[in-house]
């Protein structure tokens, strides 16, 4: 059940390492101009995603409930202290290992392809889209450790937890999904990658990692609907 999970995990790993080790230290300005490269992708991918959404209004307010249920958690805070504590007990770059951590970790667990391949494992046992992700997320690997470093590798452990726990709750809550939610939760998570090529892009600085919740909550919402 949890094939596609692994796959997605070794593949992060791997492509982190070899852009941390073998692609660090081109000229700033290439460095640059990917970073960008990819922050505009990153954007057209979130936004693409968020289209799916049927119900703007419920899009609306998960975000602003959820933002605000994260800030009170203060998950990136959290965050950030695991990335600081890993990178002072690892030896590596001060801030460069946290960054690339923590934005690496919110681009590879809030994307629609993390949600809808994860429950498809669960559901379905059907590991494609994982797989497929995991070949994206590779790509992407390699150029982010290229520029933020080998934290980036370490931001499988996060995705395997968070793929992993939508992948056994699919399997176990398959009769209380429905099409509806998943449709629901996907278009949030896409929305919250458009937010992370924002800051790639630096037109603003979100704290995305905070608005996770907001994903759930469309769940939260069916299940009322469906007892009322």
């Amino acid at each position: 059940m949890l094939t596609g999970v692994l796959v997605n995990g070794a593949a992060i790993i791997v492509c982190g390492v070899l852009g941390a080790f073998f692609i660090k230290g081109m000229p700033e300005r290439f460095n640059e101009i990917l970073t960008k490269a990819l922050g505009l992708a990153i954007t057209f991918i979130g936004i693409s995603g968020a289209l799916q959404n049927e119900n703007v209004i419920l899009l609306i307010v998960c975000l602003v409930l959820g933002s605000l249920l994260g800030e009170l958690l203060n998950i990136e805070g959290g965050m950030n202290r695991l990335g600081y504590l890993a990178e002072k007990r690892l030896g590596f770059g001060e801030g460069s290992f946290s960054k690339g951590f923590v934005s690496s970790s919110v681009v590879f667990c809030t994307g629609s392809m993390a949600i809808i391949g994860a429950l498809n494992s669960g559901l379905m046992q059907d590991h494609e889209m994982l797989f497929a992700k995991s070949i994206l997320d590779g790509v992407i690997a390699i150029v982010f450790a290229g520029t933020m470093g080998v934290g980036v590798a370490f931001s499988a452990l996060p995705v395997m937890v968070y793929e992993g726990v939508l992948t056994l709750g699919a399997a176990s809550f398959r009769d209380f999904l429905t099409e509806d939610m998943i449709r629901e939760m996907s278009a949030v998570g896409s929305l919250l990658i458009a937010a992370i090529g924002l800051n790639f892009l630096e037109i603003r600085s979100i704290r995305v990692a905070n608005m996770i919740p907001a994903i759930f909550l469309p769940c939260v919402y069916y299940w009322i609907l469906g007892v009322f």
